[in-house]
């Protein structure tokens, strides 16, 4: 594959966009009339709306719920085309993006928008003992463990053992590990309350572990202590200035207390795509790429970051956050940036617009906070809220309708429409028994 094969006609600046994310996705779409050919890439061929992952993740969502083919999002824009590959690295002085299985693509300008994946601080081994969220994959795995979880606890003869596999351990007290704790007693103690003979899901214990002195610690004090009290409420017992230690096949260590639990589902950090190294930028301690005002790279003005890959000062010294609507501003941004720079005007810099802050943590539970943390409310006009802009954001007109249904069926009947485990997914990872 190459660039010439890839992309009409050469007469024209070539905009390649590596990552189908919010960030590549609005930049991609921002370029429709604009007078370049794009090219997007992505390691999938779908546009993922990751913040109901953790609903697929919990079995009330299935995965064509959340996601849309990138073609399909960019069908009617004729300069566009998409390519289904992983980028390998990018050669900033050659203006070549190398991909993994061989090919390049050439380009005049560069948009990365490779996000992030979820980062264990040293202890790479824990992956496969707690599985982090962040693609549809990830989902998938979490949710089976979950339901293969009460699956085993049936079948145990003794207590303790049951018990613990109805343990489930969240680590991570972020919007992540919020939403995850606080989503899963509800759906055991009433969603499958009739459904086993042996192991009662009423008897779930979940934990959520923060290493810090709060949960939700990108909120107000007074937010994260409503959404602490609101979690402790459903169930959920809240643990914060816990550190990990370890965790092994049988549970999770914090200091020198030992916590069985036989599911443990990691959401405390995020490491940044190793793509960025291949850029030649300067970076911070979580691999972002530290771009100039106007979101390009140091030294290389043709290239761009935007999204979780980039860290963007606020005029209050403060880094733009790695949420959705940031890397959809910033995607934007680059785009028309890039569009200035072909009619020869100047970039200009990107200024990060909040427009509130929104978080889930359970059914007619949540809390948001807009006008940069002046207003503030939680309950169920929150909840209503976030309801509403989760499903105006969703791409495509049907996912907007089915999660829609999903969800009046899940409220009024507390019942999941996804719990299926499929044949081969019944038996737990390995170093789990």
């Amino acid at each position: 594959m190459s660039s010439s094969r890839a992309v009409t006609p050469r007469s024209r600046p070539h905009v390649v966009v590596i990552g189908g994310g919010f960030g590549g996705l609005y930049a991609a779409r921002a370029l429709r009339n604009a007078p370049v050919t794009v090219t997007v890439v992505d390691r999938t061929n779908h546009h993922l709306f990751q913040p109901l992952l953790y609903q697929v993740a919990t079995a009330t969502l299935s995965p064509a719920d959340i996601a849309q083919p990138i073609r399909f999002l960019l069908r009617k824009q004729r300069n566009a085309a998409v390519i289904l590959a992983e980028v390998d690295r990018v050669d900033p002085d050659a203006r070549m993006v190398h991909l993994l299985h061989g090919g390049t693509l050439r380009y005049d300008y560069l948009i990365v928008a490779a996000g992030a994946r979820h980062s264990y601080f040293g202890n790479g081994e824990w992956e496969g003992l707690a599985p982090g969220l962040k693609t549809l994959d990830d989902a998938l795995e979490i949710r089976r463990r979950f339901l293969v979880a009460f699956e085993i606890a049936e079948q145990c003869t003794d207590a303790a053992e049951r018990q613990a596999w109805l343990t489930f351990v969240v680590v991570g007290g972020g919007p992540t590990g919020v939403e995850l704790a606080g989503i899963m007693p509800d759906i055991a103690k009433r969603g499958m309350r009739e459904d086993f003979r042996n192991a009662d899901p009423a008897n779930i214990r979940v934990v959520l572990l923060e290493g810090g002195a709060r949960v939700l610690p990108a909120f107000g004090e007074r937010s994260s202590e409503r959404a602490h009290e609101d979690l402790e409420a459903l169930g959920v017992e809240v643990r914060v200035n816990a550190m990990v230690t370890r965790i092994d096949a049988k549970g999770v260590h914090v200091g020198e207390e030992f916590l069985p639990a036989r599911t443990v589902f990691w959401g405390a950090g995020n490491a940044a795509s190793p793509l960025a190294r291949s850029l030649g930028a300067p970076l911070d301690k979580a691999g972002r790429v530290r771009v100039n005002s106007d979101l390009t790279v140091p030294g290389h003005t043709e290239i761009l970051v935007v999204g979780d890959l980039a860290a963007v000062e606020q005029q209050n010294g403060q880094l733009v956050p790695g949420v959705a609507p940031a890397a959809m501003q910033e995607g934007r941004w680059a785009a028309r940036n890039i569009i200035r720079a072909v009619r020869g005007e100047e970039m200009r810099p990107f200024r990060y617009v909040n427009k509130g802050d929104l978080a889930t943590i359970g059914r007619e539970r949540a809390v948001a906070e807009f006008a940069n943390g002046r207003l503030k409310f939680g309950g169920r006009l929150a909840w209503l809220l976030w309801l509403f802009i989760h499903i105006m954001y969703l791409a495509g007109f049907r996912n907007r309708v089915i999660v829609l249904m999903e969800w009046a069926y899940a409220y009024v009947t507390y019942r999941r429409g996804a719990r299926i485990i499929r044949s081969g997914e019944a038996g737990y990872p390995a170093g789990r028994t």
